[in-house]
């Protein structure tokens, strides 16, 4: 709008000037102070009925407004410009008074064109300026909501396994030094690499499977050989994953799985990319007729959540039970493939 407003006064004084010196044959003179004040005056308006658009916003309905405005500040000008001419004396073009009278319908339609055009895309602009600020305003707010949310989430997950772990290196000091000493040092261990994983929002599926080994290595000192994790694996380097994704699901794993038997128990992991799917299947012995163990649950809905944010889709996890087995299933988008 700022270089619109000098364009059209050049625009408009141009064709002024040419329409009364070449077409009506007005004397150069005449012509150009004609001109000059017609469109001197105009862009003066102009400005204020910028300004007054700007400053005095409305809720009305938006064109009617713009209407309203470009229609009194066209007859102000109009008005300005009627008596500009009245004032100053004109010499040398005796028919210029009879002139002006007739052609002041004329310059009234133009002026009433002129703003009423300007107005309209002044106010369209404004509007649509503020409905963009409004939508940034609220793409910002709903990113800053899901990153709390996910960081929410993360957060809540880490005190299950290490409530359990401080519980079972607790027992592990009366009965077991040299054990609590070990689960101590893979427990500290596990706790930097977290750390140092909290800010990515994907990582390759290697680097999470060695942070599930590291797990798995302090679990395995809680169960010791009861506990048995197969892996097999079928995709490429370039794998992607959130992070701290399949810890709570080995953990409910474990959970459903150990607590409550007193044998040997394995749980199958599966890992196969296919379609730019990254699919993870997680399966562990379930009894259906016996007692669910206190908290599990939560795991799962945290993990459903997650990618609900990350993906926009609710359909990436999903469990399966029979008589014997219980079944997590997870997809992860491929963006990359």
């Amino acid at each position: 709008m700022r270089w619109l407003l000098p364009l059209l006064v050049i625009l408009v004084w141009a064709i002024h000037f040419g329409l009364l010196f070449f077409y009506t044959g007005m004397p150069p003179g005449i012509s150009l102070m004609d001109s000059l004040i017609s469109t001197l005056t105009m862009a003066t308006f102009v400005w204020l009925m910028l300004l007054t658009l700007n400053s005095y916003p409305t809720r009305v309905g938006l064109t009617l407004y713009a209407l309203l405005i470009g229609s009194f500040f066209s007859l102000a000008s109009g008005y300005t410009t009627w008596f500009l001419f009245k004032t100053i004396p004109v010499k040398g073009y005796e028919g210029y008074e009879h002139w002006l009278y007739a052609s002041m319908p004329i310059r009234y339609i133009a002026n009433w064109l002129v703003f009423c055009w300007i107005s309209t895309f002044a106010a369209l602009q404004n509007e649509a300026e503020k409905i963009e600020t409004k939508f940034l305003k609220q793409t910002d707010l709903t990113t800053m909501h899901r990153e709390a949310e996910l960081y929410k989430l993360r957060q809540q997950l880490q005190p299950h396994f290490l409530y359990n772990s401080l519980n079972s290196i607790s027992a592990l000091t009366m009965i077991a030094p040299e054990k609590a000493q070990e689960m101590i040092s893979k427990l500290s261990d596990f706790l930097r690499s977290s750390v140092k994983r909290e800010a990515q929002d994907l990582i390759p599926i290697q680097e999470e499977l060695s942070y599930i080994e590291a797990y798995l290595s302090i679990e395995s000192v809680r169960f010791g050989d009861r506990l048995k994790v197969i892996f097999d694996k079928g995709y490429t380097d370039d794998a992607m994953i959130p992070p701290f994704l399949l810890q709570p699901v080995l953990e409910n794993a474990i959970k459903f799985g150990l607590y409550g038997t007193i044998g040997e128990v394995t749980i199958a992991v599966n890992i196969a990319l296919t379609d730019a799917m990254l699919q993870i299947s997680i399966s562990n012995p379930y009894d259906s007729d016996s007692q669910i163990p206190r908290g599990t649950g939560f795991g799962l809905e945290g993990i459903a959540r997650r990618l609900h944010l990350l993906y926009g889709r609710a359909d990436l996890l999903e469990t399966l039970k029979t008589t014997n087995t219980f079944t997590t299933k997870l997809k992860i988008p491929q963006a990359h493939v």
